[in-house]
């Protein structure tokens, strides 16, 4: 008896199995169906996911696009920091470089500016000389001095600067005074020098003091 209600349960659930899996069947053979006659549902459906898989893909490649931007943003950003550095670097190197030149071109400029009232003395004892008939013997020694001196400071560097007829040009003389000339080649240029100007190396250690005619 037992036996018989188990074959028979047994029986009535192959039953119900094979009851679950026809339905299966069938909805599954429904849709291909329904899909085979709504051919334009299931391309919409299509063209709805490939829609979806289109904006996940521009939001992805939108944000992978900022992150470049950024990193595009800070290597222009550390490049500009660079340029600027190695162009100050530049800058004072040049400058360091044109400070040691001077240092070397003018170092005895202080020793040679103390011999400058020495040359005045001698241009000055030359001068007095000029009119004096009986000593020659002086004005020659005096000369030979001031030429042997003159030849020394020239060799370290040391030039006269010319004034005698010349424009006034400021960077060179100082315009001690003015005076009336009727010679219009004489106007507006300088007349007379009352104390020597000098370069060293190219640079003023002293300004020519002259006299322009007016």
């Amino acid at each position: 008896m037992t036996t018989m209600k188990k074959e028979k349960y047994e029986e009535k659930g192959n039953c119900e199995s094979a009851s679950a899996e026809q339905k299966s069947n069938v909805a599954n053979e429904s849709k291909a169906a329904n899909a085979a006659d709504n051919p334009a549902e299931v391309k919409l459906e299509e063209q709805q996911a490939g829609k979806e898989a289109s904006e996940q893909a521009e939001e992805k490649c939108n944000k992978e696009s900022g992150k470049l931007e950024e990193v595009t943003k800070r290597c222009e950003e550390l490049n500009d920091k660079y340029l600027r550095l190695a162009a100050d670097f530049d800058n004072y190197r040049r400058k360091s470089a044109q400070a040691r030149i001077d240092l070397i071109s003018t170092a005895s400029e202080e020793v040679i500016k103390g011999l400058l009232p020495v040359l005045d003395d001698c241009q000055r004892a030359l001068e007095a000389l000029k009119n004096s008939s009986d000593a020659d013997s002086a004005k020659e020694g005096t000369e030979l001095i001031f030429n042997k001196l003159m030849t020394f400071l020239k060799s370290k560097g040391l030039e006269s600067i010319e004034a005698i007829g010349k424009e006034l040009d400021t960077d060179f003389h100082e315009a001690v005074a003015q005076f009336p000339t009727q010679d219009e080649s004489k106007k507006n240029r300088i007349i007379d020098v009352t104390q020597q100007g000098y370069t060293l190396n190219g640079k003023v250690i002293r300004y020519a003091k002259v006299v322009v005619g007016i």
